[in-house]
């Protein structure tokens, strides 16, 4: 049984504007880097034998800091990996809801019924997302079996590590707090995965409180 300790990247400007940000490539704000430090002081002791990455600049500025403050991690410890970036939202990515409400009232529409394979326009549905993930992090614990590897991802990652640890549905708005920064153990082997600990944010208490949304009108910020 491999553990993966999932975290999804710290804050960006466009998490708190509430903008779909998919695969646009955004960077963390300040208080993302803030974040992003207090995660490498806390993991800086934990037992690691691996360190794998979206490619996407604001989850590698989120596993610097851990890199650096962790002495087990070497350079080639450290794995990018395409398959752990966020949903492709297409034609909605860097759209917030009032934009996506006035330009794109059809999608938004659809959007609002969270069916597991409705895509907006040049994007990937929640099954195809879902179908990606799972395949990259089943993988992974294939490939180091009984190690602990940390993984820097996005939210909508997590939502369907959740949703498959749990057996719930892919269609529906997200049912888990996944919030910057946050810590989240789960267990995988074979087609089993196990939540140990879900939204630890111990590390991240006196910082600016995060964005809170509908999560019906919006599960998308990631």
């Amino acid at each position: 049984m491999t553990e993966l300790v999932l975290i999804r990247h710290g804050e960006t400007d466009w998490n708190r504007q509430l903008r779909f940000q998919g695969q646009v490539d955004v960077p963390l704000n300040a208080v993302g880097m803030e974040q992003a430090r207090r995660l490498g002081e806390r993991l800086a002791g934990e037992t690691l034998d691996g360190l794998v990455c979206s490619d996407l600049t604001r989850a590698r500025q989120t596993a610097g800091p851990i890199h650096a403050s962790n002495a087990q991690l070497s350079l080639a410890d450290v794995v990018l990996d395409a398959a752990l970036r966020e949903q492709h939202f297409g034609v909605l990515e860097g759209l917030s809801v009032p934009d996506v409400q006035a330009r794109q009232p059809e999608i938004w529409a659809q959007w609002r019924e969270f069916a597991a394979d409705f895509a907006p326009e040049g994007g990937e549905s929640t099954r195809q997302f879902h179908s990606r993930v799972m395949a990259a992090l089943r993988e992974l614990a294939k490939a180091r079996p009984v190690q602990t590897v940390l993984v820097v991802t996005h939210g909508g990652v997590l939502d369907m590590v959740y949703r498959t640890a749990l057996g719930l549905p892919l269609s529906g708005p997200r049912q888990s707090e996944i919030p910057n920064a946050g810590l989240n153990r789960v267990r995988i082997a074979g087609e089993t995965v196990e939540i140990v600990s879900w939204a630890d944010t111990q590390h991240l208490a006196d910082l600016p409180a995060q964005p809170r949304y509908d999560q019906r009108a919006l599960s998308a910020s990631a």
